[in-house]
C-alpha cells in the first residue's frame, strides 16, 4: 500500500494597500522563501488574482515544489473569513464584494482561506508575538485604515456575519468627519492616516502658529512624527488629540471584553511616545474602574511584514484540506 505524502508547507499572503507579500511557511512557522509585488499596479481584480496565482506557483515551485503546499491563507483589508470575500473595502481600489478565496482556489486547485487583515495580524501576534500565551487580548492596527481584532478565550470573535471587531467604524464624534465607509464620525476618520493628517491641517489653520509641518507638500503621519521629534508644538498637539480619542475608544472596548492586553500596531504606532503616552493617559481616565491598572497597553515588537504573512499562514493551517491533484 502506498502511503499518502504529508504536505508540510502552506502559503501565507498579505494584501496591503500598496504591496502584496507572499511566503512559503513550514509547520514550525519558518519562512522558507518570500516575494512581493505592487498591489496598486492592478486596479482590476482579475489581473491582480492572475498575478497573485502566478507568483504563488512560481515561489512554491522554486522552493520544494507546488505539490508540497497544503493550502493558502490570505490576509486582506475588509476580508471576511466566513464568506471568503473582500467586502466593500473603503480604502482599496476594488469595490463591491469580491470572492477572493474562490477565485484563487479556482486558479490554484487547493484550499484557500481568507481573513480580515486585523484578524490575521492578531493570529500572528498570538502565535509568534506580543500576545503569545494570552487567551484574551485586543489588537488595534493604525495605518491607512483602523483595524481591530478581539481574541476571547483563545479565539477570534468574528460575530454573526464575520465583521466582529470593527472598532474603526464605531462612532466617536456625532455628525463628525466623513469616513471612507460612508458614515460620519468614525474612529478611523480621526486615528487612521488621513484622519491624523486632517487633524494636523485643522490645527495649523485654527492656530495661525508657525509649524515645521508646512514644509511638506504632501504631509504624512511619518512627517508629523519627525516634526514632533524636533519639538514642533502643533505636531505634538496633533498626536495628543489623536491619542486622546484613541484612548477613549480603547477604554470602551476594554469595558466590553475585559482583555489582558491591548496591542497597538501599524505604521502610525511608530509615532511612539507622541501617540502612546496621550492614548494611555486617556485610557486610564476613561477606563472602567474595576479593570483600571489591569489591562496592559503595548506596541507590537514583531516585524510587520513577517508577522502578517505568518498570521495568514496560521489561517491556512486551519482550513480543511482540498486539492485537485490528489
Amino acid at each position: 500500500m502506498e502511503l499518502e505524502t504529508v504536505k508540510d508547507r502552506v502559503i501565507g499572503v498579505d494584501i496591503s494597500y500598496s504591496q502584496t507579500t507572499i511566503a512559503v511557511v513550514d509547520v514550525r512557522g519558518n519562512i522558507i522563501a518570500k516575494t512581493s509585488f505592487c498591489t496598486e499596479e492592478f486596479p482590476e481584480i482579475s489581473g491582480f488574482v492572475t498575478k497573485l496565482a502566478e507568483s504563488i506557483v512560481e515561489l512554491a515551485e522554486d522552493n520544494g515544489g507546488f505539490l508540497s503546499i497544503r493550502s493558502v491563507g490570505v490576509s486582506s483589508p475588509s476580508g471576511n473569513f466566513k464568506t471568503g470575500c473582500i467586502e466593500n473595502s473603503p480604502n482599496m481600489k476594488w469595490k463591491g464584494v469580491i470572492p477572493m478565496a474562490a477565485m484563487l482556489r479556482d486558479r490554484l486547485g487547493i484550499a484557500v482561506a481568507l481573513g480580515n487583515d486585523s484578524h490575521t495580524m492578531a493570529l500572528g501576534e498570538h502565535v509568534y508575538g506580543s500576545a503569545h500565551g494570552m487567551r484574551d487580548f485586543v489588537l488595534v492596527t493604525l495605518g491607512h485604515g483602523l483595524g481591530n481584532a478581539v481574541f476571547n478565550r483563545g479565539k477570534i470573535i468574528l460575530g454573526a456575519h464575520g465583521f466582529g471587531g470593527e472598532m474603526g467604524h464605531s462612532c466617536v464624534v456625532d455628525g463628525g468627519r466623513l469616513c471612507g465607509c460612508g458614515n460620519h464620525g468614525c474612529l478611523e476618520a480621526y486615528c487612521a492616516a488621513k484622519g491624523v493628517v486632517q487633524t494636523a491641517k485643522e490645527l495649523m489653520e485654527e492656530s495661525g502658529e508657525e509649524s515645521l509641518m508646512t514644509i511638506y507638500p504632501n504631509l504624512t503621519p511619518k512627517n508629523i512624527t519627525e516634526c514632533c521629534n524636533k519639538g514642533d508644538k502643533l505636531a505634538i498637539e496633533t498626536y495628543r488629540r489623536t491619542g486622546h480619542i484613541l484612548g477613549i475608544a480603547m477604554a470602551n472596548i476594554a469595558a466590553l471584553v475585559d482583555p489582558q492586553a491591548i496591542i497597538i500596531t501599524g505604521g502610525i504606532s511608530k509615532a511612539g511616545k507622541w501617540l502612546l503616552e496621550p492614548a494611555k493617559q486617556s485610557f486610564d481616565e476613561h477606563c472602567f474602574r474595576n479593570i483600571r491598572g489591569k489591562v496592559k497597553i503595548t506596541s507590537s515588537t514583531l516585524d510587520s511584514r513577517e508577522r502578517d504573512v505568518l498570521g495568514a499562514s496560521a489561517l491556512a493551517w486551519e482550513v480543511e484540506e482540498y486539492s485537485l491533484f490528489k
